[in-house]
């Protein structure tokens, strides 16, 4: 069984985005599958599972034809029966045409993506390769017919222990940009904090993931604002002491104003038993269900008012982040990876 992550996701908890954290979980989880895990070369990869580096050439092609190509030789090297690509239609496209057995798992709206923007496109995908597979069912619906679904997992033995009583803390985690609403959480902050004595405000993230993530106008317009409202500003930090915080914080903030395909920050708080602001949009009120508050990320006297409420309320809190708890076992990585082999088997026997 071969993973291929993006081209530009590093299989490493240095520089780790999303899909490489989920992968580490599935991959290093008990199935039934011997598990490659194919991406670009790394220092330090996860340990757990077998990392294959990728190494393309300079030349010929774009970036993705030669990480394709690059791919393609690794898997001649060391055949798999199944190649699983992450989130990249054209890589996968690429694979299929040159006989491998191709499944593709989308973790973002393929109408952005190389290879399956139109609906026609999305319709050679799903009749050359062994099968689509979308994170949630907004996901699918995005796609269109012929792609199943297997929500995103965590690992619950990850999850550190919750002081008691909990920080009052007010926790925005994730990348510091418009689309995550970042601006929002911290205009709300404005509001909010100085309804709140004893309460502080926190965002943890940057523009992307790892250590040399750029500063950005967005970040050097934010950072006065945040300033102003009393918000300190933490930058990037490992997913282990994003966790930690998380499981401090008495309230956790998901304001993205772009429709999250899943939404693995609220999953992530909801496991480490915070309470959750979140915006209704994508696939979050999947993840959410009924044991989050949903807020509308563009009004932020709205998203104030709701920091305030619960913040103001230790009873609907601590409800609130029990209930998470319970709901975020559902999506614990023993169940996924078993969920994920039923698909590996079944895309193998048809």
């Amino acid at each position: 069984m071969a993973v291929v992550l993006p081209p530009r996701e590093a299989f490493s908890a240095q520089g780790a985005g999303a899909i490489s954290l989920l992968v580490a979980r599935l991959a290093a989880a008990p199935g039934s599958h011997d598990v490659r895990v194919f991406g670009v070369s790394v220092a330090q990869p996860f340990a757990g599972t077998r990392f294959v580096p990728v190494r393309p050439a300079p030349w010929p092609g774009t970036q993705a034809i030669r990480y394709a190509l690059a791919v393609h030789r690794a898997l001649r090297a060391e055949p798999a029966e199944l190649v699983e690509v992450h989130n990249r239609p054209d890589v996968a496209l690429f694979l299929a045409r040159r006989r491998h057995r191709v499944c593709l798992i989308l973790h973002n709206d393929p109408g952005g993506m190389r290879g399956a923007r139109s609906a026609r496109r999305r319709l050679t995908l799903a009749s050359r390769l062994a099968g689509v597979v979308a994170v949630s069912a907004w996901l699918r619906g995005r796609f269109g017919e012929g792609a199943s679904v297997l929500p995103n997992c965590i690992d619950l033995r990850a999850i550190p222990p919750s002081p008691e009583p909990r920080e009052r803390a007010i926790l925005f985690t994730g990348r510091i940009v418009a689309d995550k609403g970042a601006d929002s959480f911290a205009a709300a902050c404005a509001l909010a904090l100085p309804q709140l004595p004893g309460w502080r405000a926190e965002m943890i993230g940057a523009d992307r993931f790892g250590a040399d993530s750029p500063d950005t106008p967005f970040l050097r317009r934010l950072r006065p604002v945040a300033a102003s409202a009393g918000v300190r500003l933490h930058g990037w930090q490992p997913h282990d002491a994003v966790l930690a915080a998380m499981a401090r914080a008495a309230i956790v903030v998901v304001p993205s104003r772009w429709p999250e395909p899943f939404g693995l920050t609220a999953l992530e708080a909801m496991a480490c038993g915070a309470a959750l602001l979140y915006a209704p949009r994508g696939g979050l009120p999947e993840v959410a269900g009924s044991v989050g508050i949903p807020v509308d990320p563009e009004n932020v006297p709205e998203l104030a008012a709701a920091m305030v409420a619960l913040a103001l309320d230790p009873d609907r809190r601590a409800a609130l982040g029990q209930a998470g708890r319970r709901r975020a076992a559902q999506f614990d990585v023993a169940v996924m990876a078993a969920r994920l082999d039923a698909l590996r088997d079944a895309t193998l026997s048809a």
